[in-house]
C-alpha cells in the first residue's frame, strides 16, 4: 500500500504519518503545497522523513493559486454569507489536485488528509479526489474509530509525539489553529470557540499576522490605483504585476492600514455553526476595486443576474465543489460578464476603510451628458419617462381601483 498524505507538519499530520505507516504497514509519501504560507514550510521535508515518510514533495503553486483559483473567484465577487472571502476554501481544490498528480507519478493507490471529521476541509479534499481521481482510495484518519480512540485529544497526540521524538513544539503554544496562504489567514478553535471572546484587545491582538488593528494604522491615508482588464487586476499604481504579485503587494499595503479583518460565525457544510476570524487585506481591496470598475462597464441586467448567482457560487466554493459541473457552468457565465470590465479605480485606504475616490474606463457605459442635471442636451428625452412610468404603474392602478390597493396599516 502506498499513501500520499497532504501534510502541513503540524500536530495532526505529524501524528498521522507515523500512525498510517504503523497501522497499514504502508509507504507514506508526504506532500505540502506552497501557496504563500511562507515560514510554515521551513524544515518540512526533513521533519516528514524523520516521522516516517519515505519521500516528501513541496511544490510551488503560488502563481497557479492566484491566476487559476483566486482570480476566477474574484471575477465572481464571491463572498460566503456576506463576509467570508473563502481564503481557505479556494485553496483546498488546488492542494488536492496537486496531491493527485503526485499520487499518479508515484503510482500510489491511496490519498489521505488530516482534516477533522467535523469540518469543511474533509469535504473539499475528498470531493476533489472523487472528481479528478475516482479510482484512488481515500483515508481520513479522523473518521476512523481506532484513530479517535487512540487520540481523543491533543494531550494524547502530544504524548505520542514525545514518545516517537516528533518535534511539534511550534504548534503547542498557540491556543487556536491557524491556516495561511496568499489570500488570507484564518484563525479558529481553542480560545476562539467562545463567540463572545474578543481577539482585538491589546492583550490578544498579537494573534494577527497580516494586518495592524485599525486604531494602530497610520493617521495619514494612502491612495492606490488598480488597473483591471477583463475583470482581473493587472497593475498596481501603474506597475504591471502577475496575479500573485498583485496580491502580495496589496496584502502589504492593506495590512499596513488595517484592511480586511473579519470575525464571523459561519454555517459549515456539515451542519454546525463555527466561529472564525480572518485577515484578507489584498483580497478585500481587489473586491472593492473590481466592483467599482464593474459599476462603469457592466450592463445593469447582466450585473443583477450575476449578482443573483454570487451566493450559489460562493456556496459551491465553500462546500468543495470547485470541480463540479455547475461551478464550471457558472464560471463560464461569470467570465462572459467580464469581457468589458476593463478600467482603473482609485482607492483611499484609511484605518480599516477602503474609500473609492474615482474610476475610469474606455469602455464605460456612464454618459455624463445623459446623467447630468445641468440641462445638457443628449439623446435622452425626459418626456419619455411619462409613458414609462404610466406603463409600470398600470397594474398598481388596476389593483387599487378593483381590489382596494395595498393593505393599510
Amino acid at each position: 500500500m502506498k499513501i500520499v498524505l497532504a501534510y502541513s507538519g503540524g500536530l495532526d499530520t505529524s501524528v498521522i504519518v507515523k500512525w498510517l505507516r504503523e497501522t497499514y504497514d504502508a509507504e507514506i509519501i508526504t506532500f505540502a503545497a506552497d501557496i504563500g504560507q511562507q515560514e510554515e514550510l521551513r524544515g518540512l521535508a526533513s521533519k516528514a522523513r524523520h516521522t516516517g515518510a519515505s519521500r516528501h514533495y513541496t511544490l510551488d503553486l503560488v502563481e497557479e493559486f492566484a491566476s487559476d483559483f483566486i482570480y476566477p473567484m474574484l471575477r465572481a465577487n464571491a463572498v460566503y454569507e456576506g463576509q467570508y472571502h473563502l481564503g481557505t476554501s479556494i485553496a483546498r481544490p488546488l492542494i488536492a489536485k496537486a496531491q493527485i498528480a503526485i499520487a499518479k507519478k508515484e503510482k500510489a493507490d491511496t490519498l489521505a488528509h488530516g482534516a477533522t471529521g467535523k469540518g469543511n476541509d474533509q469535504c473539499r479534499f475528498e470531493l476533489t479526489y472523487m472528481a479528478l481521481a475516482p479510482r484512488l482510495g481515500i483515508l481520513s484518519p479522523w473518521r476512523i474509530d481506532a484513530f479517535r480512540e487512540q487520540f481523543p485529544g491533543r494531550a494524547e497526540m502530544i504524548a505520542y509525539c514525545k514518545k516517537h521524538r516528533i518535534n511539534v513544539e511550534a504548534s503547542l503554544h498557540k491556543p487556536y489553529s491557524m491556516d495561511r496562504n496568499l489570500l488570507h489567514i484564518s484563525y479558529e478553535a481553542g480560545i476562539l470557540e467562545d463567540p463572545w471572546f474578543d481577539p482585538t484587545t491589546r492583550r490578544n491582538k498579537g494573534m494577527f499576522k497580516l494586518s495592524v488593528s485599525p486604531e494602530d494604522a497610520p493617521d495619514k491615508p494612502e491612495y492606490v490605483e488598480l488597473e483591471y482588464a477583463r475583470g482581473d487586476c493587472v497593475a498596481v499604481n501603474g506597475k504591471r504585476l502577475t496575479p500573485a504579485g498583485v496580491l502580495a503587494t496589496l496584502n502589504k499595503l492593506g495590512g499596513r492600514h488595517g484592511i480586511g479583518r473579519v470575525d464571523l460565525v459561519e454555517n459549515r457544510f456539515v451542519g454546525m455553526k463555527s466561529r472564525g476570524v480572518y485577515e484578507t487585506p489584498g483580497g478585500t481591496i481587489l473586491m472593492q476595486g473590481h466592483r467599482q470598475v464593474e459599476s462603469l462597464t457592466m450592463d445593469r441586467e447582466v450585473m443583477h443576474l450575476r449578482d443573483s448567482l454570487i451566493p450559489k457560487y460562493a456556496e459551491l466554493v465553500y462546500y468543495g465543489f470547485w470541480f463540479a459541473p455547475e461551478r464550471e457552468a457558472l464560471q463560464a457565465l461569470v467570465d462572459e460578464t467580464q469581457r468589458c470590465v476593463t478600467g482603473t479605480v482609485r482607492l483611499k485606504l484609511y484605518k480599516g476603510n477602503i474609500i473609492t475616490c474615482g474610476r475610469k474606463s474606455k469602455l464605460s457605459l456612464y454618459d455624463m451628458n445623459i446623467a447630468s442635471m445641468e440641462g445638457v442636451k443628449s439623446w435622452y428625452n425626459q418626456n419619455d419617462a411619462t409613458g414609462f412610468i404610466r406603463l409600470n404603474g398600470l397594474r398598481l392602478r388596476a389593483r387599487s381601483l378593483v381590489q382596494g390597493g395595498p393593505k393599510k396599516r
